[in-house]
């Protein structure tokens, strides 16, 4: 009996916003995404308190607001940067045609780079420092807990959102997982050009094809394969309606539109879901260790840096499983442009790591006195 593979149909959207008849705000709407990240910076902010009220910390409980809002902006301004800078640098000169205009901004298309993170982080904690005369060391200390589980609720979210997939997954794996969203990689790669053809069924059922400007097509299966066959023929003129019909389709299916379903289903590659697998190891597994590594005091920077050594093995491992961004591939000795930036943050938080311990510094934090 052939095994039934789950196909990816969750909504990234929560709920929409009202936008007040206002297009420019029509994208307004809480997602699963920003709930991850709340998550991550609420927990960080319960854990980074209880130290400070019980005196585990020379933070001051009425500091905490303004030490954890510091580094959420250091979080999600690097993030964003070090996915322009390292993966997509034409985000920082794109610019579109509707709200918010830069492509830098539209974060809800995703585009958040964990090694970005880590460094605006890094940042966000040396200018508390300087500002509040927190020891630096310390101040990466308390966030790296609660981080770690902001890793873990970002997986999820990944997931939740079908972005980040995994790499083709062998025949028969109980847990794998088809995710429409490999569709649009589809039409920047010639030799997917027969698998675009065959949606043109799929394309049919839906009748017509709104596109991302708000106009409409009609569609039938005629119509689908010309403007296929014309994608790379006639330049860039068909791909805006090809990617609007995966929208579409995309959009069916997580709506629960069986017949869209049952007619894309078999053209999607069964694809390990990599997201969970980084969840599990670079959020909770990390988390954990952390965790008990902090029962008692530990000097300054030694959770840090051995956040950074659990972290960068973690991501190593878990990209073993995760398809590279289709635009930058494999790269050195087959490994992908996540794993060579975890290699480098291996070796500095080694020595991080070997310097904290032989150092001379009074042991702070830690959940028991």
């Amino acid at each position: 009996m052939e095994l039934e593979v789950f196909v990816h149909n969750i909504d990234p959207v929560i709920f929409a916003l009202p936008n007040f008849g206002i297009s420019r705000l029509e994208n307004l709407a809480v997602r699963w995404y920003g709930l991850a990240y709340l998550a991550g910076f609420v927990i960080s902010y319960l854990l980074i308190r209880y130290l400070a009220a019980r005196g585990r910390s020379p933070l001051r409980v009425h500091q905490v607001e303004d030490f954890v809002f510091i580094v959420a902006v250091g979080t999600m301004l690097g993030g964003r940067l070090g996915y322009s800078l390292f993966y997509s640098p034409s985000l920082l000169w794109e610019w579109g045609g509707s709200f918010p205009y830069w492509g830098f901004l539209r974060v809800w298309e995703g585009g958040m780079a964990s090694h970005g993170g880590i460094i605006g982080i890094s940042l966000a904690c040396l200018f508390y420092a300087w500002w509040r005369k927190v020891p630096f060391l310390h101040n990466l200390d308390l966030v790296v807990v609660g981080g770690s589980l902001g890793v873990f609720f970002g997986r999820i979210a990944n997931f939740i959102n079908g972005e980040l997939y995994g790499r083709a997954a062998p025949e028969g794996f109980r847990w794998a997982v088809k995710f429409p969203q490999e569709m649009y990689t589809w039409l920047s790669d010639r030799a997917s050009l027969l698998k675009l053809e065959a949606l043109a069924p799929a394309a049919e059922q839906m009748g017509r094809i709104q596109l991302r400007s708000g106009q409409w097509v009609e569609v039938t299966q005629e119509s689908w394969v010309t403007w296929v066959r014309g994608l790379y023929r006639d330049g860039s003129g068909t791909v805006h309606v090809l990617r609007g019909g995966i929208d579409q389709m995309i959009a069916a299916i997580q709506a629960g539109n069986e017949q869209i379903t049952h007619l894309v289903a078999p053209h999607l590659v069964a694809r390990y879901p990599s997201q969970l697998i980084q969840a599990l190891l670079e959020g909770l597994l990390v988390f954990v260790v952390l965790a008990l590594l902090w029962i008692r005091p530990r000097k300054p920077g030694v959770i840090a840096a051995s956040f950074g050594v659990l972290y960068s093995i973690a991501r190593i491992v878990g990209e073993q499983f995760r398809l590279p961004d289709a635009h930058i591939g494999f790269q050195a000795l087959g490994l992908t442009r996540g794993q060579w930036l975890s290699v480098v943050m291996l070796l500095i938080a080694v020595g991080l790591l070997w310097w904290t311990i032989r150092r001379e510094a009074k042991p702070l934090g830690g959940w028991k006195a």
